[in-house]
């Protein structure tokens, strides 16, 4: 297929997220392939957390699309009221709806934060493809700005003191690695603490992308392994350390 037909494909969650998004690696395979391969691709189970951070995702970049989210006045997931307003699906509670709203008027009303991400000249949600070490990965970008020549993502933290340890556990040095390759801009950081509303922009250095290009190389080796490599027996597979 034509790359610009891929890529306008993938503008849609449902071939991003979907079989035909699952062709690609992607940054979010990292964790699996460097932790577990066994664990790769394997569906993740929904979350509250996720939940809201695709709400705060759209309620700052496709306000249009809130429509898609079902929220519960409840005050909890265990209430008779929520239990039979969801029925079964894991829905947003509205002291949540109103938290994610707040930061984000915390973020609008940062005038630095506002000119980076309501830029006229921004791109949004922004699907992209590349050939990292022979295998075709994919990734998404929040926002595009050309302008400032920067790729930036928007983060949530519980404590934006211990956000540089955060980037390194989730993986955040891997994303700005392979989006920078992607679309050819230095990656950035906007950041809001869920319980102070302090804001943080982070940049990144040499080392973090170079910390990034390393876990991209280790979890490529771990999948021409499990997954590329005839006769390879999984159950033979054991983790070597020296104590």
């Amino acid at each position: 297929m034509d790359k610009n037909k891929i890529l306008k494909k993938l503008q849609e969650d449902e071939h991003y997220y979907g079989e035909f998004g699952r062709q690609y690696l992607s940054n979010s395979d990292i964790m699996a392939l460097l932790n577990n391969p066994l664990d790769f691709k394997k569906p993740s189970q929904a979350s509250s957390a996720f939940l809201i951070g695709g709400y705060f995702h759209t309620c700052i970049l496709e306000p249009d699309k809130l429509k898609k989210y079902k929220v519960v006045q409840s005050s909890n997931r265990n209430t008779k009221v929520y239990k039979e307003m969801s029925d079964g699906e894991l829905c947003l509670l509205q002291h949540e709806v109103d938290m994610v709203e707040m930061l984000r008027d915390k973020m609008f009303d940062n005038q630095i934060c506002k000119d980076f991400i309501q830029n006229p000249n921004n791109d949004y949600e922004v699907p992209g493809i590349i050939e990292l070490q022979g295998n075709m990965w994919k990734g998404k970008a929040d926002i595009i700005n050309h302008d400032e020549k920067l790729i930036i993502d928007l983060k949530t933290t519980n404590d934006i003191s211990k956000f540089k340890w955060s980037a390194s556990k989730y993986n955040y040095d891997s994303q700005a690695y392979i989006y920078r390759k992607m679309f050819g801009y230095d990656f950035l950081f906007i950041v809001v603490d869920k319980n102070t509303q302090q804001i943080g922009i982070f940049d990144c250095s040499d080392r973090f992308y170079e910390s990034g290009a390393d876990k991209v190389a280790r979890a490529t080796e771990a999948y021409e392994l499990f997954y590329k490599t005839e006769g390879f027996d999984p159950s033979q597979y054991f983790l070597t350390k020296t104590l």
